[in-house]
């Protein structure tokens, strides 16, 4: 007789993969990345709407910015010292807080400066501990065979969601002024932090006692520094992230302004790149590419290609097509990312490693934008542009000289003595915005 759990009807409805954990995980990814994306636009036009200008928006931007590198390895540390999903909830936690005070200070109708910044600081702490447990409880939630499609839909629900997100913020600004929309964020995250409350992680087996927090990061790092083709990607990402972040943060606004007409043709240029992710992740839940790390890091490649075609400057139809490509190519690497890091990192040490890649990732990107305005009086913008493109190929270049890049094969069956996530129900695979992500 088959039970209810395997019946045809139930596993029509829901892929093997797609377990409790995996969906509870992906709604909750959904409902956040529709708060934050449109919370975001709502804090910056919040400082602008107190009199504030071009610099306080970037003080607020920075204020959040600065915790989150600095908080990152203490967050891994304890994700993997506590239960993850109790460290995502009280993150959570913290970020509802912080965003409805906030939002009543933006109703109120006199928010200070420091306030906002010390807020935004609250909530960048928040994000430094939740997104290493979020990457190592999602990995832990997958195991098989279909982990890239696990990661690819898990990726492109966020994707999607996070254009929604802005699009609606956007739209509900221009309606009921940003201190609704950072309500609403605020709600967003109780509602996330509920639904993490739910997951089950009975099958992650119990952490031994260690020897302390500073031993847990030499842990992390040992896991992290022993394994070429890890901290050469995050080397290379360290300056990939900050050059893409400058020229699409600082230099993108500008050449709309001064050569493409407005913010118009910028804002269909960060939406083609969103529809471009969306796309790489469609075409990753069919893809398998054997050796992944390789066939990812030629996809970073094309992510030089906005820079010199801001350069040019493209007109704004090439400029999104360009977009478009380096999009969908991100996502190749994303997904082929989180892959090998679900088959090589044990699963104790996953949200160590997890903070020590999303640090490296982005602990050059405040300084990378910080140095955009002088490099731009400097140089010029359009020389400026091009060592941004340059520099891509050629760290990008450089981390395939790595041996374990081009050769790290993707097994195709879990080997006993494989150091991979544990299994049940058991095993979800996943980053949670990813080293590039970040990016997007």
């Amino acid at each position: 007789m088959t039970s209810p759990a395997t019946s045809p009807r139930r596993l029509a409805r829901r892929p093997e993969w797609a377990g409790r954990n995996y969906t509870l995980l992906t709604a909750a990814a959904i409902v956040t990345s529709l708060g934050t994306h449109g919370a975001m636009i709502a804090a910056a036009f919040a400082v602008l709407q107190s009199g504030g200008d071009g610099g306080d928006v970037g003080l607020v931007v920075a204020a959040r910015t600065l915790p989150l590198v600095l908080f990152l390895l203490i967050g891994g540390a304890i994700a993997d010292r506590l239960p993850r999903h109790r460290v995502m909830v009280a993150a959570n936690a913290l970020n509802c807080v912080s965003q409805a005070v906030f939002a009543v200070l933006v109703l109120a109708g006199d928010p200070r400066l420091w306030q906002m910044m010390l807020l935004s600081a609250l909530c960048g702490t928040g994000q430094a501990f939740f997104n290493p447990a979020a990457e190592g409880m999602l990995m832990s939630s997958v195991s098989g065979e279909q982990v890239s499609r696990a990661f690819a839909l898990f990726r492109m629900a966020m994707h999607g969601a996070a254009i929604g997100g802005a699009a609606l913020g956007g739209a509900l600004i221009a309606a009921v002024g940003p201190g609704w929309v950072l309500a609403l964020d605020a709600a967003a995250f109780a509602v996330a932090g509920a639904l993490r409350a739910f997951l089950d992680v009975g099958h992650i087996r119990e952490r031994e006692p260690g020897g302390g927090l500073l031993s847990d990061l030499r842990e992390g790092w040992k896991e992290f520094s022993s394994r070429p083709w890890l901290w050469g990607i995050v080397a290379q990402f360290s300056v990939v992230v900050a050059v893409v972040g400058a020229a699409e943060s600082v230099y993108g606004p500008l050449v709309a302004r001064d050569e493409l007409g407005g913010a118009g043709p910028w804002g269909v240029a960060l939406a083609a790149f969103g529809v471009g992710t969306i796309g790489g992740a469609l075409l990753m839940m069919r893809w398998k590419p054997r050796r992944m790390l390789l066939a990812g890091t030629l996809c970073v490649f094309p992510l030089a290609a906005p820079s010199a075609a801001l350069a040019v400057p493209l007109p704004a139809a090439g400029l999104a097509a360009v977009m478009l490509v380096s999009g969908l190519a991100i996502e190749v690497f994303g997904v082929a990312w989180m892959t090998a890091l679900h088959q090589e990192i044990p699963e104790d040490k996953l949200s160590r490693v997890s903070a020590y890649d999303w640090f490296g990732s982005v602990a050059m990107l405040p300084l990378a934008t910080a140095l955009a305005g002088p490099a731009e009086g400097l140089f010029g913008r359009r020389e400026s542009l091009w060592g941004c493109a340059a520099l891509v190929i050629v760290v990008t270049a450089a981390v395939l000289l790595v041996p374990d890049v081009r050769n790290l094969t993707r097994r195709t069956k879990q080997v006993a003595a494989a150091p991979t996530a544990v299994s049940a129900d058991a095993a979800v695979s996943a980053d949670a915005e990813s080293a590039v992500g970040r990016l997007g």
